[in-house]
């Protein structure tokens, strides 16, 4: 087999839920983020996955993305919809029960007057500039909204996975200042702001890529593992170079293996050369520029060139991967691409 194998450990993923849901008080309630497909790893399988563990309220990023998960769970979970309500999303609420999280005025008079039963939440900007209703624009329409009993008033936190962060205490406060007092159900932390402590908690928190193994829940399981068949291994003498553009020359007499995948699989072409994999726990770094379909792996050390390698284990996060490219965990887990062979265990 010439393709990767992408493994989805689901028992990893209601662990992880698991100890994040004890993060909190027992009358605090414990939802997941399954957005961007389950963070690339199918949200009808890691929502099912939740459902079963107890989860009763998700959240996605747009109404079309709530339709596998409402596959998936059936009619009892709560799903909302991070996007709100936008143009054109009439339908697809309405026939899958999903709860937008208003983020606008329009937003609003839109559900108001095509959807007036149907349930609805209020996405509040407490200082990130990214959704949600200002202060101003909140208080302008509070009595109105609140006429309609909303299931949830939310915000979102910019720089939780920074737990000293300033803007934390102050979104928190402003957060209370446009809340307190109201017999609504609220919530303002996702995975980071849980892990701020129990005054981020309020009634819901909604951790998402913790429950994946990534930052800033540096307890979490590891949910995904890569391992990548090797195609060939040939012997290059010191001097020689791998890979286009000769960006690496042997030092020495080497083994290079070439592994069958690259930037095409979602691992991003500027990881080079600070990143390895792994034959079980012995690492070998990569040489040469990641291509489209194949990686260069100085596998020199080993007794044996071996079958396959893996890039993504308990030895290599998600995070570990992410900081050889200059980005975030969460881009490394929504780019895996579809050519692997998928495995889910659990």
């Amino acid at each position: 087999m010439a393709t990767a194998t992408l493994t989805i450990d689901l028992n990893a993923l209601t662990k992880n839920w698991q100890a994040l849901n004890m993060e909190s008080a027992a009358s605090v309630e414990t939802a997941a983020v399954v957005k961007a497909n389950g963070y690339g790893l199918d949200a009808a399988r890691v929502s099912k996955a939740l459902f079963e563990e107890g989860v009763r309220t998700f959240f996605v990023a747009a109404a079309e993305e709530g339709i596998a998960v409402r596959a998936a769970v059936g009619g009892e979970a709560a799903i909302n919809v991070f996007s709100g309500h936008m143009a054109g999303d009439f339908e697809v609420l309405a026939k899958h029960n999903l709860i937008p999280m208003l983020n606008s005025t329009d937003q609003i008079e839109r559900h108001f007057n095509t959807l007036p039963d149907h349930p609805f939440g209020i996405q509040l900007d407490t200082g990130m500039n990214r959704l949600g209703l200002e202060a101003d624009d909140w208080l302008a329409v509070r009595a109105n909204v609140l006429a309609k009993s909303p299931t949830l008033v939310m915000s979102h936190l910019a720089c939780a996975d920074e737990p000293i962060h300033p803007m934390n205490a102050q979104q928190l406060a402003e957060f209370r200042k446009l809340t307190d007092g109201l017999e609504i159900r609220r919530s303002l932390a996702a995975t980071g702001g849980t892990l701020l402590g129990s005054a981020y908690h309020f009634d819901m928190t909604r951790p998402g890529v913790g429950l994946y193994g990534g930052f800033p829940f540096e307890a979490s399981r590891a949910v995904v593992t890569v391992d990548i068949p090797v195609i060939q291994a040939r012997q290059v003498d010191a001097g020689e170079t791998v890979g286009y553009s000769n960006t690496w020359t042997a030092e020495r007499p080497s083994t290079i293996a070439t592994v069958a995948a690259g930037y095409a699989d979602g691992l991003i072409r500027a990881m080079g050369s600070d990143l390895y994999l792994w034959d079980g726990a012995q690492k070998c770094r990569v040489v040469g520029r990641i291509s489209m379909d194949m990686i260069g792996v100085d596998v020199t050390d080993l007794d044996t060139a071996p079958e396959s390698l893996a890039i993504l284990n308990q030895n290599q996060t998600v995070d570990m991967l992410a900081d050889a490219a200059g980005t975030i965990g969460y881009e490394i887990l929504t780019s895996l691409g579809g050519r692997y062979k998928r495995v889910y265990k659990g």
